[in-house]
């Protein structure tokens, strides 16, 4: 067994070491499916395909976390080309800045320590 399909996540996770944005296709619904699981949730089928996305996206919504003592920062709702969406995190401008249908594309940072590879967003320039 490939370590890709040991489970869903480590399938997403390694995808991510690798610089890529991976989600799962679901044949039998004809849609995609993330985040990724072992049974499609809309037909149950287990007959899921991996997919690696071009990492572009719209802003679907986003809001401003203010933890006490610490930094804001966004949560983001980013639909992706391929037609899931995933929450995330813009970075790059002040989260004031961040826009509903701000174009964005991927950045991964790479894992550090015990933290995995993490996918966050940044705006398309122009």
């Amino acid at each position: 067994m490939s370590r890709e399909d040991s489970s869903p996540l480590q399938g997403y996770l390694t995808h991510l070491e690798n610089g890529e944005l991976a989600y799962q296709y679901s044949p039998a619904a004809g849609r995609p499916v993330f985040y990724p699981r072992v049974a499609c949730p809309y037909t149950g089928s287990e007959d899921l395909e991996w997919r690696v996305s071009s990492g572009r996206g719209v802003v679907y919504s986003t809001t401003t976390v203010h933890p006490p003592g610490g930094d804001p920062y966004n949560v983001s709702l980013i639909d992706c080309r391929e037609g899931f969406r995933m929450m995330s995190r813009v970075d790059g401008i002040p989260s004031a800045d961040i826009r509903i249908g701000m174009e964005v594309e991927l950045r991964i940072i790479p894992p550090s320590g015990e933290e995995p590879a993490m996918p966050v967003f940044v705006p398309v320039e122009g």
